[in-house]
């Protein structure tokens, strides 16, 4: 197959020269106490992003190794031409949407993501808090490779996806023209993504576009200045326990539970989920109740 650019290599110029300007932004036109940049947040973001990389390099093995026997089964096979490449970006988008969706809504997956949402800032370095445990991604996108997507290729569009939102991590950018905002995922959709409060919970899974959460009943418009964070937040900027705070909250749970229901229940319902007559949950982020997802 033809040579797919490292699309995120490319970027990281352009990241960091994103990130400088932000924050010079900030230093020279200071919204409020609640905007900018908190030093110890953004260091712990950055940690969590390098982590992240190396992390993800173990994990690529087995998930490689999946992904090409199930490649190498299959009989079909998308060629990588000019014009399947948006192709197969469309149909990434698509999966990441029930991807991301499945990671709010599957408690130990949440644990993998909910370090995404620790922190309380919005800024472009939170766009670098990415998880350790990433393993779980991978059977989502599953159905692309058994289609014939080249593993290569599917690398190419994940990359890209994650390239796009990471300028969508901003309260800098306002609203834009209302045909952007109704059809790609922008700064004000994301914004409502990372907040913690009522009707702003659980919604806005896209990643390019924001019209899969229009078809599908999760969309929330931005109507109030959010509030970024957990619902329960974890006041902690040690990146280890950011990574793991959820897991090891998830294993407190287990251990308590009454029942092997309940114990499945902690592991795979929801990160709000309580067992009837049951008090609070051990968890120390948890995430709103499943039944708050449109």
């Amino acid at each position: 197959m033809p040579h797919l650019p490292d699309v995120v290599l490319w970027s990281i110029p352009a990241f960091v020269l994103l990130t400088v300007l932000e924050m010079v932004s900030y230093r020279l036109h200071p919204d409020d106490d609640a905007a900018g940049y908190e030093s110890k947040d953004a260091a712990t973001s950055l940690g969590m992003g390098l982590g992240s990389l190396a992390f993800d390099f173990f994990w690529k093995i087995p998930i490689l190794a999946i992904y090409t026997l199930v490649y190498e089964l299959t009989p079909a096979r998308v060629p990588v031409l000019w014009w399947t490449v948006p192709l197969m970006l469309l149909a990434q988008d698509f999966f990441y949407y029930f991807n991301h969706r499945g990671h709010h809504v599957v408690r130990i997956l949440w644990a993998c993501h909910v370090v995404h949402h620790s922190s309380r800032k919005f800024n472009l370095s939170t766009a670098l808090r990415q998880p350790w445990t990433s393993l779980t991604v991978w059977p989502f996108y599953l159905p692309l490779v058994a289609c014939g997507v080249h593993p290569a290729a599917l690398a190419f569009c994940s990359s890209a996806s994650l390239v796009y939102q990471f300028w969508i991590h901003t309260e800098r950018i306002d609203k834009l023209p209302r045909p952007f905002e109704y059809v790609l995922n922008t700064p004000s959709h994301h914004r409502v993504h990372h907040a913690s409060q009522g009707g702003y919970l659980d919604r806005n899974f896209g990643g390019i576009l924001i019209v899969w959460d229009r078809l599908f009943g999760s969309f929330a418009p931005e109507t109030e200045r959010p509030v970024f964070g957990l619902t329960k937040n974890i006041d902690t900027y040690n990146p280890l326990r950011v990574a793991t705070h959820e897991y090891a909250a998830i294993a407190r749970d287990v251990r308590a539970a009454a029942t092997w229901r309940e114990r499945a229940g902690r592991v795979f319902r929801g990160p709000g989920w309580q067992p009837a007559g049951r008090g609070t949950t051990a968890s120390e982020t948890p995430a709103p109740a499943p039944e708050k997802v449109a």
